[in-house]
């Protein structure tokens, strides 16, 4: 690769980050502090768990939808930035109105719908810039720079809630409003997605398909596609993605009331007991990406899993908020590998450019479907076997997750052996 072009990566490598810095500056912050709003009105941990998984049943209906229609949206500005600009100012508003409307619970839930109804038009679009722009063989270290963005916010939610929540609950909120306009202002001034090397091959390939008389491929086409394909390692994937996601958003989700509920925490506290696992996640995520090219995508994807699990029981064996801000910090550095790596192996397997867009809200689908039921299952859970154990529970869920992955692995390596032979 060329001085010229290393550069040009870099560039866009930022940009994509900092899209995907703007719309998770809110979501995390959502995820941190929303639950303890619901909380003064209801008392079930699988009832809250259930609300905040809203947003995800959503993006399980919307986000494959909106990542095929970017697919097929041909403009002079590109086929996703439109779809920023005009969204994202749009959640920061809402998102803005949130502890306004605390004191009703009706119009709480109604304030998080619409966020999430608006949030989730734009949440895959961001990522898909990835594979428009970057190469195959560098994708795991440009969304390693798009992960450590998305930790970035976590931090910030984290330094927010310790600081301000307590005494300035509407200044909190209207902070990562703010880094969300701030970013997609940067974004509209700078991006122009139609320059793209996938952009221009999908024109391409788009022109060919015209002329071949055949329709642009739809959210439908390309599921029946992975559900029919003999290999399933698609299909299993999406799997994986799926239970990974549930224990990850469990374990963000659940944080606050685990810490008030189990260590004796202050809300505001408990809510920054994320903020060390940020900075841990921002440490491990660049390796994590160097790693996957060296050994492999799918190996290094389980041990990671592998090492998140080991750590929920570590928070379990020692219940203090020392033990979970360690055992946080440690499954954060080992969901790294997954969250890197997981998204790149999808791209790499989708059949063409005209695509990754699909393929962005295939694994949105998958994580958005994982935040939707391992809250809500943890929280079930947890009304079982009590709060001190939600951090054993989510590792029973990771090791699902690890499982299938492994199975992944020995799929693929059958498949090489074929071809080999």
């Amino acid at each position: 690769m060329s001085a010229g072009q290393r550069s040009r990566t870099r560039r866009i490598t930022f940009l994509v980050a900092l899209a995907v810095f703007a719309q998770e500056s809110t979501w995390n912050f959502y995820e941190s502090q929303v639950p303890p709003l619901l909380r003064e009105h209801i008392s079930s941990a699988g009832v809250v768990g259930l609300l905040m998984g809203m947003d995800n049943l959503l993006g399980i209906f919307i986000q494959p939808w909106i990542g095929n229609r970017s697919d097929r949206t041909r403009t002079s500005w590109g086929r996703r930035m439109p779809y920023l600009v005009v969204g994202m100012p749009i959640a920061a508003a809402l998102f803005v109105i949130i502890p306004h409307t605390s004191a009703s619970l009706p119009l709480l839930i109604v304030t998080m719908f619409m966020y999430a109804l608006v949030a989730n038009t734009f949440k895959p679009i961001a990522e898909a810039l990835v594979p428009d722009f970057i190469a195959p063989e560098r994708r795991s270290r440009a969304n390693a720079a798009v992960k450590i963005a998305s930790s970035l916010t976590a931090v910030v939610a984290a330094a927010i809630s310790i600081f301000l929540v307590d005494n300035h609950l509407s200044i909190a909120f209207a902070i990562p409003a703010v880094i969300m306009l701030l970013s997609v202002a940067v974004l509209a001034a700078t991006v122009r997605d139609s320059q793209s090397p996938a952009y221009q091959a999908a024109v391409a390939e788009g022109l060919e398909v015209q002329h071949a008389e055949r329709k642009e491929p739809r959210v439908r086409d390309t599921f029946f596609e992975i559900l029919g394909d003999t290999d399933r390692s698609r299909l299993l994937l999406l799997v994986a993605i799926f239970l990974f996601g549930s224990a990850w958003a469990a374990s963000r989700s659940l944080m606050t009331p685990y810490g008030t509920e189990a260590l004796d925490m202050s809300r505001g506290a408990a809510g920054g007991l994320t903020l060390p696992s940020g900075i841990a996640f921002i440490v491990a995520a660049y390796p994590a990406a160097v790693l996957a090219e060296r050994y492999g995508r799918l190996r290094v994807m389980a041990i990671g899993m592998s090492v998140f699990a080991a750590a929920m029981v570590l928070g379990t064996i020692v219940p203090t908020p020392a033990g979970a801000t360690v055992a946080l910090c440690v499954a954060a550095a080992g969901a790294t590998c997954f969250l890197v790596n997981a998204v790149v192996v999808l791209w790499n397997l989708a059949p063409s450019a005209r695509v990754f867009g699909t393929y962005a809200g295939m694994y949105t689908v998958g994580w958005a479907g994982g935040g939707f039921v391992g809250p809500a299952l943890v929280g079930a859970m947890v009304d079982v076997t009590g709060w001190p154990l939600m951090l054993l529970d989510i590792a029973v869920v990771a090791a699902l997750a690890i499982i299938v992955v492994v199975r992944i692995s020995a799929l693929q390596r059958r498949t090489a052996l074929t071809v080999a032979t």
